[in-house]
């Protein structure tokens, strides 16, 4: 019978200092693109301003304004009477059929709900207005 001499077995050679050298270059690298992250909205809209805006109603009837607070309640003509929503259209139907002339103007806040404009501007659609403004800042006015 043969026996094979058992040999032992030597440890793998591994070089630690590499090993080391890899994973110091790996954190420095984290480190690096991570702190230059920043959070970024995803959409950041503001109000235009113009420098051509001006006081409508001068010489004519003045406008029907609708006011869109940043609790979204709207606040509808010169007495600033609260309206909802769903009111909103017969509202502005009734007072389209007193004056066919009428001339709109939405005055919203900057944190207006963009889903509520859209939903404002389908019921001024529905409601026949065709003369519709946005109030806008004057330019370097806050």
């Amino acid at each position: 019978m043969r026996f094979i001499p058992h040999r032992r077995r030597q440890p793998p050679a591994v070089i630690i200092v590499a090993l080391v050298d890899v994973l110091i270059v790996i954190v420095i690298f984290l480190l690096v693109t991570t702190t230059f992250k920043k959070n970024q909205p995803a959409l950041r809209v503001s109000l235009p301003e113009s420098s051509q805006a001006g006081k409508a109603g001068v010489n004519e009837n003045p406008p029907l304004e609708l006011v869109i607070e940043p609790g979204g309640v709207l606040r509808l003509g010169p007495e600033r009477k609260p309206v909802a929503l769903d009111k909103l259209k017969g509202e502005l139907a009734a007072a389209y059929t007193k004056n066919p002339k009428l001339k709109l103007t939405l005055n919203g806040d900057k944190e207006a709900s963009w889903g509520q404009m859209i939903k404002i501007m389908d019921a001024v659609k529905e409601s026949g207005i065709k003369n519709v403004s946005a109030a806008v800042n004057a330019a370097g006015g806050k």
